[in-house]
């Protein structure tokens, strides 16, 4: 909206004291003849905005002007600016908005505590995009615009529509009953229920959503963690899962446990190994998991894992014991 904009747009030169029109046009992510037109009616409206000519030029306010907003300290001001950074918002399509609401917190805090509050947010880094490994961790892609109708629907208490691809399976649209939405590891799921049954949707599979007039049968309460918790749950107890009995180093345990669905058992083994007991969803995806580790980890039950796991070493010794 244009009036958030030009709130935005006065609390960057707040904050950096003078900008050009096209840094103002890529913070806001919109057009250089945008921002001009903005900067008028700024000025229209009484907000002591001024231009510099040449070459270090752009729009500046007047010295002395604030907006008034109040009420935090330093270190709740940290808090929003450290929780602000943080890549969730943008699986929810908010990354916009939040961009706005921390140039607010920032600009809300005396002029004493401004600087040294987003200095020190500058020095926390939370979920970069790669590991240590420089593994890139890609979040999914999702329209802002399917988010804001599903954020719309969920907050109004209203039934929603979506075009829903499940995996293997042709789109077609749905009624849903909102519940609330989770991030996981950078995805977005939509908790809802359908004609009664508790359902799950990963965001990124919705190609298109409509928040309808009718109410949504819902509880007035949620406890979303519980929700997620006993969703998860359910979900692991379905499906074709088996059970595997394996050693593995202890410095790749967090590698295996962070790709099982559950732990069963865990001891110590006779040659510094641990002896898990762990379940995976399905054959392949025990497979997948062991043969991650190479031979860090060694598969013990069952059998049919031993001998899987065996043809495909196999199998890639005999590709590469030959020249090219």
């Amino acid at each position: 909206m244009r009036a958030d904009r030009l709130v935005s747009l006065v609390l960057l030169l707040r904050r950096y004291g003078r900008l050009s029109a096209a840094a103002l046009a890529r913070e806001l992510e919109v057009s250089t003849r945008t921002v001009l037109r903005d900067i008028e009616a700024l000025s229209a409206a009484g907000v002591p905005v001024y231009a510099e000519r040449g070459r270090h030029g752009g729009f500046a306010l007047l010295p002395g002007f604030r907006t008034e907003l109040t009420g935090l300290n330093h270190d709740e001001a940290l808090a929003l600016l450290v929780a602000g950074s943080r890549r969730g918002a943008q699986a929810f399509g908010l990354g916009s908005a939040l961009a706005s609401a921390m140039l607010k917190v920032v600009d809300a805090l005396p002029e004493s505590y401004r600087d040294t509050a987003a200095g020190a947010a500058d020095r926390l880094l939370i979920d970069p995009e790669t590991d240590l490994l420089s593994r890139r961790l890609v979040a999914e892609e999702v329209p802002d615009a399917m988010v804001a109708e599903v954020l719309r629907a969920v907050f109004a208490g209203h039934k929603l529509s979506i075009h829903y691809a499940a995996a293997d399976q042709t789109p077609r649209w749905r009624t849903v009953d909102p519940i609330g939405l989770v991030t996981v590891r950078e995805r977005g799921y939509l908790l809802a229920t359908r004609s009664g049954a508790d359902r799950t949707y990963r965001l990124s599979r919705i190609l298109a959503a409509e928040k309808l007039a009718e109410p949504a049968q819902r509880p007035d309460r949620v406890d979303l963690h519980r929700a997620w918790q006993e969703r998860g749950t359910r979900f692991r107890a379905g499906g074709d899962q088996v059970t595997v009995l394996v050693l593995v180093d202890p410095v790749r345990r967090e590698d295996l446990v962070g790709t099982a669905l559950a732990v069963l058992a865990e001891e110590a083994g006779p040659d510094g190994r641990l002896r898990l007991e762990v379940t995976f969803q399905d054959a392949r995806h025990a497979e997948w998991a062991l043969w991650q580790l190479a031979t860090n980890a060694e598969a013990l039950a069952p059998q049919w894992l031993r001998d899987s796991l065996r043809d495909r070493a196999t199998a890639i010794a005999a590709r590469y014991g030959a020249s090219p």
